[in-house]
């Protein structure tokens, strides 16, 4: 009775539409982003918070979502995307990678517009199809320790253009997965810009001009002189955990 309560509590604000902060998960995100990594082991033993979120969203109709700017929109898919990935990890964990949880981009575990739909349809139906914005691929999280690192707060409407920026710039200066080595004359990169590069050269042209404005300008003349071989780095499936 006392967590249903709590989950009713956490609920209440927003039954009267969603609210577009998204408050609530990032007070799930600001608790559990770490550092070092996301902190499963502490979300497994308290996951009411994040429970509530997914409640308030799947309660969102098909028609109030059609009313909604685009950035609403995308902020909303991409939280939506990012929570029910944390969720899968829980009901989980313990766990090596999210790959141990089947093909979890294929189930049909999140809930929307009254019915179930898959990661993969919210990413690849709906985000990338309905907006053709690559930044997106910054933004959602693959709980893996390749992907763009969890931000410590939701993304929202009113500042989704810096959010999704600064994941872009900060993903691109991560030596570990994305690098340009001028002396050698190669550009290494995520996967992500092979799996993806139909987005990125549809956006800009070529996946080197897309990169360039998040890079230093002494790395940004390299990118821009065409001199740089391309080398896609290896794609680490490990659990981004603390």
């Amino acid at each position: 009775m006392k967590k249903l309560l709590l989950l009713i509590a956490l609920a209440a604000p927003l039954l009267a539409g969603l609210d577009h902060s998204h408050a609530l998960f990032t007070d799930v995100l600001k608790k559990h982003v770490k550092a070092e990594g996301f902190d499963y082991a502490a979300l497994n033993k308290d996951p009411d918070k994040l429970g509530a979120y997914l409640v308030n969203l799947s309660e969102v109709t098909q028609a109030e979502y059609k009313g909604w700017g685009d950035d609403q929109k995308k902020a909303f898919l991409i939280n939506l995307y990012n929570a029910s990935t944390l969720k899968l990890i829980v009901d989980n964990y313990p766990l090596k990678s999210i790959k141990d949880t089947g093909d979890p981009w294929k189930q049909k575990r999140v809930k929307i517009f009254g019915g179930m739909v898959s990661l993969d349809h919210i990413e690849h139906e709906m985000l990338r199809k309905d907006f053709g914005d690559p930044r997106i691929h910054f933004g959602v999280n693959c709980a893996s320790v390749g992907c763009p690192a969890l931000r410590a707060e939701a993304f929202q409407e009113s500042k989704l253009d810096t959010q999704l920026d600064e994941q872009a710039r900060k993903f691109l200066n991560d030596s570990s997965m994305n690098r340009v080595d001028a002396k050698a004359g190669v550009l290494h990169l995520s996967s992500i810009f092979d799996w993806f590069k139909a987005d990125f050269v549809k956006k800009s042209g070529s996946v080197e001009k897309f990169i360039a404005p998040y890079l230093s300008e002494a790395d940004r003349k390299a990118v821009l002189s065409g001199d740089l071989k391309i080398k896609y780095t290896e794609y680490d499936w490990s659990l981004n955990k603390q």
